[in-house]
């Protein structure tokens, strides 16, 4: 199958039927990759990571580990990992007013809207914004419940295989933060690209 393209600052969604895989893939290493899906027959129905975790016992998934809807049912499995299996289920989608906290005086590229315009080149918008999985962002926690926002471990070309446990919509975002080093310390966002097979 040939790889799909996600901008690098932008958005991209597909449909995948029940049973199919989604590589996503790191391609230059570094990129963080704001996933979401959706139920293809029910916008309202989505992966949720507060039920996504409890569901699985782990606050970042494993290998193995199957994510959950908002009505607690089977949605996307992580069925193979090359990246470092350092992802994170805790930090909501940057949005215009995160970079407006973060000191930005002038519109600011954001997955929030990225989600909206990758959906909407299918014909379908989003009922509500859910908590993201961050492919590949690496968010650090301490024992007193410290978080911080670090580079990424993942290397060029790593990745990770999901597979769709009903029909659904994935959707993605190139992360476009460049302000923090979420997306490697040189804040410079880049493409990625993703295969449904």
């Amino acid at each position: 199958m040939t790889p799909q393209t996600i901008p690098a600052r932008r958005g991209k969604a597909a449909l995948v039927a029940k049973g199919q895989t989604i590589r996503v893939i790191n391609t230059h290493g570094e990129q963080v990759v704001d996933t979401w899906a959706f139920n293809a027959e029910n916008h309202a129905e989505f992966m949720s990571m507060e039920h996504s975790r409890a569901g699985m016992l782990h606050i970042t998934p494993h290998v193995g580990d199957t994510l959950l809807t908002n009505k607690r049912r089977p949605i996307l499995t992580l069925v193979e990992d090359t990246s470092g299996n350092v992802h994170d289920t805790l930090i909501a989608a940057c949005d215009r007013s995160r970079y407006e906290g973060l000191g930005c005086t002038e519109p600011h590229d954001n997955c929030q809207d990225n989600l909206f315009a990758g959906m909407g080149e299918l014909g379908f918008v989003p009922t509500e914004v859910p908590s993201p999985l961050n492919l590949f962002m690496n968010i650090p926690w301490t024992p007193s419940g410290g978080l911080s926002f670090d580079p990424p471990v993942s290397t060029p070309g790593s990745y990770v295989v999901l597979r769709a446990e009903m029909d659904l919509i994935i959707a993605f975002s190139a992360c476009p933060q460049d302000i923090l080093p979420i997306n490697g310390r040189s804040n410079q966002p880049t493409e990625a690209h993703f295969v449904i097979g």
